[in-house]
């Protein structure tokens, strides 16, 4: 056995290799890795149950706004309807108000005609008064008027008499 380069490589290969068991470098590695793998499997634990807890907050938000969006779907209906009814009272409201405007109006209409009327046949009954008066002042004279005396005396004493 001669001894050669291949072989001094061996032999210090096999003596590193020893010292490695010796000094227990393998148990450490070993133990590195185990601790390394455990951390590994705790850190994949925990990020699976934050996963989970984000979905489930996912979809407890995600439910919290469904109900939400229905709720202010609901209040708009309702302030909608609500706005359509107060249209329809305001306009029924302007249309009562229009409608007593309109009846005051007429009756004032029928007032200051009925007043007109009252005023034009006053104005008539004066002027046929007075020319009445005016023919009958040209028209009377002292024998008429004794005649017309005359008569109302015979019509008293028929009546009274």
């Amino acid at each position: 056995m001669t001894i050669d380069a291949t072989l001094i490589a061996l032999v210090a290969f096999l003596l590193f290799f020893a010292l490695l068991v010796y000094l227990k470098v393998p148990g450490m590695v070993l133990n590195m890795l185990d601790a390394r793998s455990q951390q590994i499997a705790k850190d994949l634990h925990d990020a699976r149950r934050l996963r989970e807890e984000a979905e489930k907050l996912l979809a407890d938000y995600q439910a919290k706004q469904a109900t939400a969006e229905a709720e202010a779907k609901a209040i708009v209906d309702t302030a909608k309807e609500q706005a359509a009814l107060v249209a329809e009272e305001t306009r029924q409201s302007m249309m009562a108000a229009m409608a007593r405007r309109e009846k005051q109006a007429e009756d004032r209409i029928a007032s200051a005609e009925t007043k007109a009327t009252d005023e034009v046949r006053a104005a008539a009954a004066e002027a046929a008064i007075a020319a009445a008066e005016r023919m009958i002042r040209e028209r009377m004279n002292d024998q008429a008027q004794a005649g017309l005396v005359q008569d109302g005396v015979g019509e008293l004493k028929r009546k009274f008499g």
